[in-house]
This record gives C-alpha cells, structure tokens and sequence, in this order.
C-alpha cells in the first residue's frame, strides 16, 4: 500500500479515540488492536477509519479495569462469552468499589478538619509509594553488613521525584509527579523506618511539602513539621542498572490477582518455574504443574524459575489489574510492572530452574 492518504497517522488516530500512542503501539504488540498498515521503510503505523470502533470498546473496557487477558473476549468472542466476561467483570468491580469505598471513608474521617496548603506532592502518593518500594530493602541481617541497603533513596526533580530501593535481588523504583518544584535537583538516603514512620504520618494529608536544605529533609502541613533523617551512604547506580538491562526477548501479560494467587497457593517450598505455552503461562513447583493461566504471551515459548518470597512481594505492591513481565534471558533481571501503567517498575532476578536437573 503507498497510497496513505485516506489513513490516520497513530497520533491522529489516538487523538480520535482517546488513547496514547504509546498505548496503540502496546496494543499493536499485543494483537489486540494492529495497525491498517506499516510503513516498511519507516516503520510509522497507519490506522484506518473503521478501526475507530474496536480502539474506543479497547479503551472502555480498560477504564473500567478490564484484564488484557479478557479483553479478546469481548472484543472477538460470541455475544455469550462477551457478556458472561463482562458480568463476571462487573461482580469484581462492585466488590472492588465496596473495599475502596470503605477504605476513604476511613480516610477522610481522619482528613476531617485539615486545610489544603501549597504542595509539592500528594501525601497519600508519597505513602502510596513507600509502601511500594519499601518490600524491596533489603533483611536486617543484609542491613548489617551492607547498612545503605536498609535506606531508600529519594531523587527529587522538576519532572518527577523517585523513590529507590534494592536488596540486590530486587530493585523497586516509583515516580511521581510534583505539583510544584523550585531549586536544583537533589537526592538524599533517608532508612526505611524513619521513611515509614513519616508516610504513616503523611498519608492522612492530602498535601505535603518536601524542604530539603543540607541534606535536611522536613515535611509540612499547615503548620505542623515533621523531620526526615538522612543517612550519609552512597546509594547503588541503580540507573546503571536499568541502563544495562538487555533487550526484552519475552513479554507476559497476566492477571496480576489470580498470578499473585497461585503462587501463594504453591508455598515457598523451593523455587516456582513459569513457562509459557502460546497464551498460557503454566506454573510449576519442583516439577509438578500446580497452576495454568490465560496468558498474552509475545516471544518464543520461555522458561524461567523465581524464588516466590522475592517475586509475591512484588506483585502484592503492583497497580492495575494486570502484571506485565519483560524478560530478557532466564539469567537475567525481569522487570515486573503494570501493563500499562509506568509509574513503578521493579526488577526481580530469577533463580536456577533445578527441575531440569538430571
């Protein structure tokens, strides 16, 4: 096809439907929603008119927290199938809705009689994010020997402010956005304790400011200051880390709840192996298979074993109703994230796989 005139562009396509381009090229990757046509030469994506439909029911279904692994279903199954996924999807919203609804009512009990004051970042995203990140530091006996490892490490930018933390066998790292940012770039080491302890306290807030002068850090909320310790440690190169991470060769999309489930059902008893077959990622436990789930599966068939007290960690502090797992080789670190969301990414490094010992 030379002729693409009476095509979309992917950035006027995801301006007519509502998503990101980067959204279209995930679902392109995906075989959820592919292009009209590609150009060879220039590999731009090109959409036509008439996929205006499926891209918008896409976007619906995932505002209303639709799994990838069920949205085929409703896109390409019979009328039947479509609706029992969409029934059954509403049930677990209506659940998730009362939980939720539950948990800010308590909430705002607790903000009750409090100002809103000029902010840096949101106290509940600042707590949000140590819960996050915090699983990742590492065990006291580790802390012992390697004391920056019980630290988090807190960069604070224009753009975004990071939160940073690794045992050496995983690395947890969440972005958030600030609502206001003045002065230099600046980053200090603050123990997880401490930073804990300050989230409690901040997450009853809807808004903190963060003032950092000499490497001291002190929050504050209409009057009311709290002082953050710092810790004078040299932090990992975690961005080497990231930077150095090989090309994905393997990506599974799961639902990240039922994923979470049947790792905890198989116990920690030695190390979880999770093969791909097609679009099915298949669990096993020292040999046995303990659990089969749907799966969007890309790459060749993969095989890979984790310790699961590393892995459940970090599918316990994930978002969104899917985890997405970028692999690279079995021996290499596997980021775990959100499939679409990219605020927080941890890296989680596998075990041998010692089921295919002789």
């Amino acid at each position: 096809m030379d002729d693409t005139d009476a095509l979309m562009s992917i950035g006027a396509f995801a301006r007519r439907v509502g998503l990101a381009p980067s959204a279209l090229r995930f679902y392109d990757d995906c075989d959820m929603l592919r292009p009209a046509y590609v150009d060879a030469v220039t590999g731009y994506r090109y959409y036509a008119h008439g996929q205006q439909a499926r891209a918008v029911l896409v976007r619906r279904l995932r505002e209303a927290g639709m799994p990838l692994t069920d949205v085929p279903v409703v896109l390409d199954g019979t009328r039947e199938q479509a609706r029992a996924i969409l029934e059954g999807h509403a049930g677990k919203a209506r659940e998730t809705a009362a939980s939720a609804q539950s948990a800010i009512e308590e909430i705002l009990r607790d903000l009750l009689g409090e100002r809103r004051v000029t902010v840096r970042l949101g106290g509940a995203e600042l707590a949000s994010a140590v819960r996050q990140v915090a699983p990742a530091v590492a065990s006291a006996p580790v802390r012992e020997e390697f004391p920056v490892l019980g630290c988090v490490l807190i960069e604070l930018e224009r753009q975004e402010v990071r939160l940073v933390a690794t045992d050496r066998y995983r690395l947890a790292v969440r972005a958030l956005r600030p609502s206001s940012f003045e002065g230099a770039h600046c980053r200090v080491l603050a123990g997880v304790t401490e930073l804990k302890d300050i989230a409690s306290w901040a997450m009853r807030f809807p808004d903190i400011s963060i003032e950092v002068e000499r490497q001291r850090v002190r929050l504050h909320v209409d009057g009311a200051e709290r002082v953050l310790p710092t810790v004078d440690e040299t932090f990992p190169d975690y961005r080497m880390i990231l930077d150095s991470l090989p090309a994905t060769r393997h990506r599974i999309i799961a639902d990240r709840t039922a994923l979470r489930a049947a790792i905890a059902d198989a116990g920690h008893d030695g190390p979880l192996t999770l093969h791909t077959d097609e679009q099915q990622l298949i669990l096993a436990s020292r040999g046995p298979v303990i659990s089969r789930l749907s799966a969007v599966c890309t790459g060749a068939s993969v095989r890979i074993a984790f310790d699961p007290g590393v892995l459940l960690p970090a599918l316990d502090v994930g978002v969104g109703p899917d985890v997405l797992l970028e692999i690279s080789s079995p021996a290499q670190p596997v980021v775990v994230r959100s499939a679409d969301q990219g605020s927080f990414t941890t890296l989680v490094m596998p075990v041998r796989d010692t089921s295919t010992d002789a």
